[in-house]
């Protein structure tokens, strides 16, 4: 006698449908070398827009091991978007200031305590190419 085969089990549910993450576009930014002597900009940063909340993710994320946590952010307040005192990246609160003194309006200044500061050179986002490079190359290269 012949006996049918059980049943096959039944299939897993689906797994549901996930679209890919856009990948972020290149973060533009261009720091001097480590251990050079002080200088007035230790690099240049290039957003690609002026939405702080945006943008400071992925800058933070960049920056080498040796500057330390950045608790501190200032920027000039006249060109960034409206923001909180305080936001979370990457797991680690930094102080969002916003100066309106004008005596470095193109820059952004990031603080990590025990560690040190470190001025960026901010370009418009709105730059070109052709505009930008010679700026963030002067930035690094010392030619101010």
């Amino acid at each position: 006698m012949i006996t049918p085969a059980p049943p096959a089990p039944p299939a897993p549910p689906a797994a549901p449908f996930r679209p890919a993450r856009p990948a972020l576009p290149a973060l533009r930014l261009r720091l001097a070398p480590l251990g050079r002597p002080p200088r007035r900009l230790d690099g240049a940063w290039w957003p690609r827009s002026y939405d702080l909340l945006t943008e400071l993710p992925q800058l933070l994320a960049a920056l080498p091991r040796a500057w330390g946590h950045i608790a501190g952010v200032t920027v000039h307040g006249g060109d960034w978007s409206a923001s909180p005192g305080r936001m979370l990246v990457c797991n680690q609160v930094v102080r969002l200031r916003k100066s309106v003194a004008g005596h470095a309006p193109d820059t952004v200044v990031l603080i990590a305590p025990g560690h040190g500061r470190w001025d960026l050179l901010v370009v418009p986002p709105d730059t070109d190419d052709d505009a930008a490079e010679p700026l963030m190359a002067g930035a690094v290269g010392g030619r101010e």
